[in-house]
């Protein structure tokens, strides 16, 4: 446990050194503005736009906008910042591989299981503290200007997208262990999101799929109930387990 937690205060030094903590913070607090701000903005935009469209033979009505705007660019705008999240925490293993930093901790009698919970533990923590500060802020400016209680099923929407990331988060972990590059990790997680995707298409296997947590206006705007989810909830927690503890046998037997 010593040795978990000595490890964890490592990573953390490494990642405030690095202002990696400092970019997450603040991209995670500005998509949370952003997202009440761009809902705000939605009529005056429309009554600019009016008179080019109206050359279209396009009429622009009054635009009524509600706390359901602002919720519907949070979901519109969160990929985005689980996208840089995984351009910025991707390197946690490779850049040890690649600078031999690793291989001193190992000498030093750093168990390899060890490493690789602390630095899960370090992504897992990162993730969910800028995804709730993303969510806290949306949720207070939101409140503060609209009727919330129009939002259906919100909390539950929000979970299912925030487990969604822990599970691009364990993906990541997973290819770290033993690809031998960066590229590779993004590649690979990458590939596994889009081929999710892919084949959700599919209509009788949508609902078992990790992507279907990512459709939250379904949820909010009452189109789908959460028991719709439950499948593709079971499923997730379960690749997130599996993905978790496959990468401490792989990193055991890889050469460093």
């Amino acid at each position: 446990m010593r040795s978990l937690i000595a490890c964890m205060k490592k990573e953390w030094m490494e990642q405030l050194r690095a202002g990696r903590v400092m970019i997450l913070a603040i991209l995670f607090f500005l998509f949370g503005v952003m997202n009440p701000a761009t809902a705000m903005l939605t009529p005056w935009l429309m009554e600019i736009m009016a008179e080019s469209l109206a050359q279209s033979g396009m009429v622009v009505t009054e635009v009524a906008v509600t706390a359901l705007d602002s919720w519907m660019q949070f979901f519109k705008n969160i990929p985005m910042g689980l996208i840089v999240f995984v351009l910025l925490e991707s390197s946690i293993f490779t850049r040890e591989y690649e600078s031999g930093t690793l291989v001193l901790a190992l000498t030093k009698g750093l168990r390899r299981p060890t490493m690789v919970a602390a630095k899960s533990i370090v992504l897992s923590a990162f993730w969910t503290a800028g995804y709730w500060l993303c969510f806290a802020v949306t949720y207070f400016y939101t409140v503060w200007y609209w009727d919330n209680s129009v939002v259906k099923h919100l909390a539950f929407s929000c979970v299912c997208w925030w487990l969604f990331g822990m599970l691009v988060v364990s993906l990541c972990v997973l290819f770290s262990s033993f690809a031998k590059s960066n590229s590779t990790v993004l590649l690979g997680t990458g590939g596994v999101v889009v081929l999710s995707y892919v084949v959700s298409l599919l209509p009788k296997i949508q609902k078992f799929l990790p992507t279907l947590l990512m459709d939250g206006n379904s949820l909010i705007y009452g189109l789908k109930a959460p028991e719709d989810y439950a499948a593709a909830l079971a499923v997730t927690v379960m690749l997130c387990a599996v993905c978790f503890a496959a990468s401490i046998p792989v990193i055991n037997r890889r050469q460093i």
